[in-house]
């Protein structure tokens, strides 16, 4: 019968890396069944009470205690396998640094290497925004690779380096590359034109991998941590590092890429991302999950896959990172005045991501409802076949007087920069919907500064006669196209990006090699620093007083005193 032994050291705080290959190397010791070996917070030892290998002793202990338990087939095996702890827990070979001093803080590390310009944090998450926050105030970047950090946390840190003009990439941020050294769990790729900034961090090594399989290489790779673009964070990682990248002359493309984002959150970062493009460099965008029609939009390009957003950004590099727009641009509002409600719904969905906030009398995530549907409110799509403006009139693909009454109302509107219409032809449709739309938009034109676009569907075996319809809308002064996606597509060029006040890029001294960092955690991360040809200090973490609150406290008020 199985036999338990435990053993416990009080305060012998060690990494998860090494308690995981402590626990790997007992279970591999003779007659040794299982092992855990674990920092004794209330989730390791609920763990280890699932799995039968939890001491009664243990509930006495606390958070920065390390509990060791061997299930042997005999009690001596189980002990043997305890006596071999010291051995297996002695450092082997070295790190490849030459450092013979490690500090035990972050201060003492900033003495040490007083040019490191990253702080890489891998502590518990109870510990981890306290050792972030003492980067950021000592006007380091900080790469927060540590989980379990609360949101209110996250945001509060996120706002301290917007004014501090730093980075916190994460928390729970596993991957980025900065000057060509990898951060966290990274691939080695060549250097290059394109940059990426990314709140997915396997995402991010996918796009990267195949971009350097492709020939072409990456300037820096900005990872934000998978909640910056929710509600709360608001994407704040994401607009810095947008700012960084466009203000960085080694990038020429740059590549966003995420899971789903928050609508509102993602129509400000594109808004942002538009900007960008419009002045000289194309973004690449793939938010998995993100529904619109489009694959251009300006200096805008869509991609619906990690490989197609790496395979999209070498092309664009490779064209010297030029996105041709020949449309001259405009400041107002869109207003579209549909009677189809299908095509109003494409063309919304293409839009809303783009053009924040827009309004609509149609039900769809990111677009605002009208108050009044026949009073236009900013950006607003409207359909016009929709029950409320059809009661007691016919539907306006028979009769245009309706659009036609609210084409004139909209040009009346000095905000108004563009009129979309749509113009459907057919059977049962009105025999000359371009003809009764004219005088109006000929009028529209006449006010300057404003343009329609007519989204024409139909035939040319259509009774109105499509070559017909399309020239009278011409004559008139519209710009004709044929599909939803080159309507929004019109529409996104001809606007000006209104993104809101812009974040601050980062001093970009920091990312210019060689790269020097501090590493406060997993000491991988920093042999990882060392194999790269990176500066690193190593910080021989624990928790400070012990995990003492009343102590913490009592140090906070003596932060002047040298504790490194």
């Amino acid at each position: 019968m199985s036999q338990i032994a435990h053993q416990i050291r009080r305060g012998a705080y060690a990494d998860s890396i090494v308690l995981m290959q402590l626990q790997s190397a007992l279970t591999g010791l003779p007659g040794v069944d299982d092992a855990g070996v674990v920092m004794a917070t209330r989730a390791n030892l609920d763990l280890l009470r699932a799995n039968r290998l939890l001491p009664e002793t243990a509930l006495e202990l606390g958070a920065d205690d390390m509990l060791l338990v061997v299930k042997a087939d005999s009690l001596e095996a189980a002990e043997a396998a305890l006596g071999e702890v010291d051995r297996l827990l002695e450092r082997r070979g070295t790190t490849g640094s030459d450092e013979e001093f490690r500090p035990r803080s972050l201060r003492g590390a900033l003495r040490l290497a007083p040019d490191a310009g990253w702080v890489l944090v891998s502590v518990p998450g109870r510990w981890a925004a306290r050792v972030a926050r003492e980067a950021l105030e000592a006007d380091r970047h900080v790469f927060l690779y540590s989980d379990n950090v609360p949101l209110e946390e996250e945001t509060a840190l996120k706002r301290l380096a917007a004014e501090r003009r730093r980075l916190v990439m994460g928390p729970d941020c596993g991957t980025a590359s900065i000057a060509g050294v990898g951060l966290g769990f990274s691939n080695r790729v060549r250097p290059g034109a394109i940059g990426l900034v990314a709140a997915a961090g396997t995402g991010l090594q996918a796009v990267a991998s195949r971009i350097h399989e492709l020939g072409a290489g990456v300037s820096h790779a900005i990872g934000t941590g998978g909640r910056d673009l929710s509600e709360e964070v608001d994407g704040a990682t994401t607009l810095q590092g947008l700012a960084t990248l466009a203000a960085d002359p080694a990038t020429e493309v740059i590549v966003l890429v995420s899971k789903p984002p928050a609508p509102r959150v993602a129509a400000r970062v594109l808004a942002h991302a538009r900007a960008v493009g419009e002045n000289g460099k194309p973004v690449v965008v793939c938010f998995l999950g993100l529904a619109t029609p489009l694959e251009r939009a300006g200096s805008l390009v869509f991609a619906g896959s990690l490989a197609a957003a790496a395979e999209r950004s070498v092309e664009l590099a490779a064209g010297g990172g030029a996105v041709a727009s020949e449309a001259e641009k405009a400041t107002g509002f869109l207003r579209g005045l549909f009677s189809g409600g299908t095509l109003a719904l494409e063309t919304l969905q293409g839009l809303a991501p783009l053009l924040a906030p827009i309004h609509s009398n149609l039900s769809l995530p990111g677009v605002e409802p009208l108050t009044d549907p026949a009073v236009s409110r900013g950006h607003t799509v409207l359909d016009l076949g929709g029950d409320e403006f059809t009661v007691g009139r016919l539907h306006p693909m028979i009769d245009p007087d309706l659009r036609r009454r609210s084409l004139e109302q909209e040009v009346a509107d000095p905000e108004t920069a563009i009129v979309l219409l749509d113009v459907v032809l057919g059977e049962g449709a009105h025999h000359d919907p371009a003809g009764a739309l004219a005088p109006a938009i000929r009028a529209a034109v006449a006010r300057g500064g404003l343009e329609v676009v007519a989204l024409v569907v139909g035939t040319d075996l259509d009774p109105q006669g499509l070559e017909d319809q399309i020239g009278a809308l011409e004559e008139a002064g519209a710009l004709v196209v044929r599909d939803p996606r080159a309507a929004v597509t019109r529409v996104i060029e001809r606007l000006t990006a209104e993104a809101g006040a812009a974040s601050a890029a980062v001093p970009l001294d920091a990312f210019a090699a060689p790269l020097s960092a501090i590493n406060v955690g997993l000491e991988t991360f920093h042999t990882s620093l060392v194999d790269q040809d990176a500066k690193s200090v190593h910080v021989e973490w624990r928790p400070p007083a012990g995990g003492n609150e009343k102590l913490l406290a009592l140090l906070d008020r003596m932060r002047g005193s040298d504790d490194g």
